[in-house]
């Protein structure tokens, strides 16, 4: 995932508030990560490390003997160790601008990945049909993962995981999660599925093809290949087989797809669409949302069973709409961002001979968190928006923005651009 990839991430997170398996946001949104928050250029002085780093180093040796890691693990890692001032700088980076929906899935789905991803289905035919069969995960999920993730194992990072994890656990801004997640790999170095030196990966620990946190490894990593390793870096067998337990561990289900792209009616309620990353403010049967006069979006009627879905509106009314239904919020645990589900869900279809999306193609203006922090600071004399502006456009901030569109007569989706900025400015007397 990393730096463009990294940066791609933050800008999902920033546009679309945002957990698992992958690496790059802005701290990451990989397999077992938590949710990313707001960081400033430079961490209070509050946080800064009491110790000087050889005496953290001489703690964090004892305690990893302590939990049962071999000595010859621990020297080997952990001694002549030291900070590495780019992921200092990388955590303490805030991106300026927030990317938009479509400038994300084109950069996420392109045609050259779509026509590479195909090419490679092909290639490892047997081996997805195998574990399709296994873990009930059809093949072009996986390969949509493995395409988003690393660009098909094209991007991983090269940077030494250990001695990331130490620099973030001492000197980053949630010390804590960073540490146990250094305890964590040094675990994988003592089970020899791989050595110290080409455990690589991301600036925030994300590893291999899969970009799992080490953590996530120890949960969900399989030895597909039966050859005794887990090896995410170098084995297609494995990196992909370990995204299928993981993808099923959590609740997938084959008998599904991840969500519909639909067709609204004129005059659509747009407060019915969902604000949460999660997509559950408003969840309905397919046949409630058919009575509110929901289409595919080629016109066809839903198909009347027992499921249920939500809506959700990614770039506002006028931008494409999906029913999404629970392999949603599956993918969703890879990475806690919206724009990241939708394109791993679209490249999949793509990928199993789908065809484009019908919504019209509007890329749009990336927002500056100038922007932002102006719209905030408008709601907040409006009274909608409680709280200090941080410049992110999270949930609390689309809620305050439906709040205004409904006072003012407009579709209330809760979608930010230019011009509603420039409404709330002008009611709010700060324009």
């Amino acid at each position: 995932m990393i730096s463009s990839l990294t940066q791609r991430r933050a800008w999902a997170v920033l546009a679309s508030v945002p957990l698992m398996v992958i690496a790059a946001c802005q701290t990451p949104q990989q397999a077992g990560a938590p949710t990313a928050t707001n960081s400033a250029q430079t961490r209070p002085a509050e946080t800064q490390p009491e110790v000087a780093f050889p005496v953290w180093l001489d703690a964090a040796r004892k305690e990893a003997r302590q939990r049962g890691i071999s000595q010859a693990t621990v020297a080997h890692a952990l001694d002549d160790l030291t900070l590495n001032p780019r992921v200092v700088e990388l955590d303490g980076r805030q991106p300026e601008f927030s990317q938009t929906f479509w400038r994300y899935l084109d950069g996420a789905v392109s045609e050259a990945r779509i026509n590479k991803g195909r090419a490679l289905m092909q290639q490892n035919a047997e081996l997805l049909a195998s574990l399709e069969r296994t873990y009930a995960v059809p093949g072009r999920y996986l390969l949509a993962f493995w395409g988003v993730e690393t660009d098909f194992g094209h991007n991983t990072g090269d940077f030494s995981v250990v001695r990331s994890l130490a620099t973030l656990a001492y000197d980053g801004r949630r010390g804590p999660y960073f540490r146990g997640e250094m305890f964590d790999a040094l675990t994988i170095l003592d089970h020899r599925d791989i050595d110290n030196v080409h455990m690589t990966g991301s600036w925030a620990g994300a590893m291999g093809q899969t970009q799992f946190m080490p953590s996530a490894f120890l949960k969900y990593a399989v030895d597909q290949d039966r050859d005794g390793r887990k090896d995410i870096w170098t084995s297609v067998p494995d990196a992909l087989g370990s995204v299928a337990n993981y993808l099923k561990t959590l609740g997938w289900d084959g008998s599904r797809g991840w969500a519909s792209e639909v067709r609204l009616p004129p005059h659509f309620d747009a407060s019915l669409a969902s604000l949460d990353t999660d997509a559950t403010e408003t969840v309905k049967s397919l046949a409630q949302w058919s009575a509110l006069g929901v289409r595919h979006a080629d016109g066809g009627a839903l198909l009347n069973n027992d499921g249920s879905a939500a809506l959700i509106l990614p770039a506002g009314i006028s931008g494409p709409a999906f029913l999404v239904y629970g392999n949603y919020r599956t993918i969703l645990k890879y990475n806690r961002s919206a724009f990241y589900a939708i394109a791993v869900g679209y490249l999949a279809e793509r990928l199993g001979g789908g065809l484009p999306l019908r919504a019209q193609h509007r890329p749009g203006e990336p927002l500056r968190r100038d922007d932002i922090m102006v719209l905030q600071q408008g709601l907040s004399a409006l009274g909608l928006l409680p709280g200090t502006p941080d410049g992110v456009a999270g949930a609390a901030t689309r809620q305050a923005v439906r709040a205004f569109q409904k006072v003012n007569g407009l579709p209330p989706d809760g979608y930010i651009d230019l011009e509603l900025i420039a409404a709330v400015r002008a009611r709010s007397g700060n324009a």
